[in-house]
């Protein structure tokens, strides 16, 4: 790789190929900080709206969509850096960074209903790790990544582990399954050791004022288009070709859908966010359920394919999207226009909305686990409508009230399921009667791919050794240490990626790690032996 003054040319042109987060940040330090022109720098999206699994969609009639929801944290030092040179669309002489600060200051995450059985709330104030359980623990954060290979989690611990309480609060909170990479485990176990002491009451867990959509990606569109940003949707990238020699590779042409090209120039660079988790979703509706998609719907997926045969160092896709069913999760927002639901569950949990976080059905055949955000989570939601999200961990088992699989079932299905659960079903029948409730059900066959067990090499570096002109970003680049499933790995490729292939003043912004921290490294392990 080749890092030259003469790379901050002003006639260069840039072409991101997707505009998830990582695309967005790496747009906003290109023309910030590698002085490239907004008018050279183009955003080829292949879906008309941008952002990525960064979203939030819909209306009150309609109902709204979010697909999943992104948990923040203070340690996250690239992506607050970048929120800091964005104006909030509610007050352009406030950050988003502090307007987010400044909701996280009012409304603390201390989650009092964590995780229910029967209806009723369970203890977590011990984690149940036998003593060699927590022995294995330690021992995990102490070993080499690369000593674990594409190890599974359940290859480490015993099986009565995922009966505890420590993993039902952990796979429930960030996703992981008994098969996921144990090298993504000890990731997170290293870089979130600061909030395992209070990772029973969703402690240190920040969010947006709104859904990150409306609180992040709508902002920094704006941003970028003032600048001149060109953003080209409906514009998918189906080929890239590369000029490759024995210790220079250059990418030459972009390929379109349309069966246009886009000839690279000499000045010219291409960043590609590789792989996508919320590729080929698909909404049902109250009365059908989401279709289960897959590769032949997918965009980023078949282009990483096409182009992972050219050069080893283009990494291997193969094992984050060749298996749907390992990958797959369902998710339902509910619309509604009444507070029943909501007072109940402020009533039962003692939470207010946006304090409460993630509660878990621990004994739901489909892991069920939902979040009533902060009310409203859309900056166009009325007063008098509430929603709410949720999602299932198991959507091939059948429900313990529905006699359908989660994937099987509509939105009023599965709400149905999770009254019963609560055991509200009578309180929320008459409510359902008069028709003021709507539930989206999604399916997401690609949402886990980035947990999937891997080998070295399988994620590409950033900027692939001898690259001259182009660098991959995102959730399925390698950025070491970091932990992926966050805003902030995907912030972290982008500035790796433009300081890496620029001439700047900046450097990528350290990780925060904190083992080196005695008070946490005691903490977690005080914690994981109550």
């Amino acid at each position: 790789m080749e890092v030259a003054a003469e790379n901050n040319r002003k006639d260069s042109k840039v072409y991101l190929i997707g505009s998830g987060i990582a695309g967005l940040a790496s747009a906003v330090y290109l023309e910030k900080d590698a002085g490239i022109t907004g008018e050279n720098i183009h955003i080829l999206e292949k879906e008309m709206i941008a952002g990525g699994a960064t979203d939030g969609a819909g209306d009150q009639d309609q109902g709204y969509v979010v697909r999943g929801g992104r948990m923040h944290e203070m340690h996250y030092e690239c992506y607050w850096e970048l929120l800091s040179h964005i104006p909030s669309l509610e007050d352009p002489s406030v950050s988003v960074r502090d307007e987010s600060y400044e909701f996280n200051q009012r409304f603390v995450s201390n989650a009092q209903a964590r995780l229910l059985k029967d209806g009723q709330k369970l203890d977590v104030s011990s984690y149940g790790l036998s003593f060699d359980q927590q022995k294995d623990f330690i021992k995990l954060t102490y070993v080499s990544e690369k000593s674990l290979g594409n190890q599974r989690i359940e290859d480490w611990f015993d099986q009565a582990f995922f009966e505890t309480k420590f993993w039902l609060i952990w796979t429930s909170m960030f996703a992981f399954q008994k098969w996921s990479s144990l090298a993504e485990m000890r990731r997170y176990m290293k870089r979130f050791m600061h909030l395992v002491d209070g990772l029973h009451k969703l402690g240190g867990v920040m969010r947006t004022k709104y859904n990150q959509y409306d609180s992040v990606v709508r902002p920094i569109k704006k941003y970028l288009e003032e600048k001149g940003v060109k953003f080209e949707m409906g514009k998918e990238v189906v080929d890239i070709d590369f000029n490759l020699s024995a210790d220079k590779k250059t990418a030459t042409v972009l390929h379109l859908k349309d069966k246009t090209e886009i000839v690279l120039g000499k000045n010219d660079f291409v960043f590609f966010t590789n792989g996508s988790i919320t590729e080929s979703t698909d909404n049902g509706s109250w009365d059908t359920p989401a279709k289960l998609k897959g590769l032949e719907a997918s965009g980023s997926w078949t282009l990483w394919k096409k182009i992972a045969k050219k050069d080893k160092a283009f990494g291997n896709p193969n094992p984050f999207c060749d298996n749907i069913d390992l990958q797959k999760w369902y998710s339902f927002t509910a619309t509604m226009k009444d507070s029943t639901f909501q007072d109940y569950i402020e009533n039962f949990s003692g939470n207010v909305d946006g304090t409460g976080g993630l509660v878990t059905l621990t004994d739901s055949n489909w892991l069920m686990s939902f979040v009533i955000a902060r009310q409203p989570h859309f900056p166009n939601q009325a007063d008098d409508v509430n929603i709410f999200w949720g999602y299932g961990l198991y959507p091939d088992r059948k429900g313990n009230y529905v006699n359908k699989t989660m994937s099987q079932c509509s939105g009023a299905e599965m709400l149905e399921e999770l009254y019963y659960h609560l055991k509200i079903q009578d309180l929320m029948a008459p409510i359902t009667a008069a028709g003021k409730v709507n539930c989206i059900p999604v399916a997401m066959p690609f949402i886990d791919s980035l947990f999937m067990p891997r080998n070295r090499g399988d994620r590409p570096d950033v900027i692939p050794k001898g690259a001259t002109n182009f660098a991959f970003l995102g959730q399925f680049a390698e950025a070491p240490k970091d932990c992926v499933f966050t805003v902030e790995y995907s912030v972290r490729t982008a500035q790796m990626a433009v300081y890496g292939l620029f001439d700047t003043d900046h450097k990528v912004h350290p990780m925060y790690e904190s083992t080196h921290n005695p008070k946490y490294l005691l903490g977690a392990l005080k914690a994981i032996s109550r």
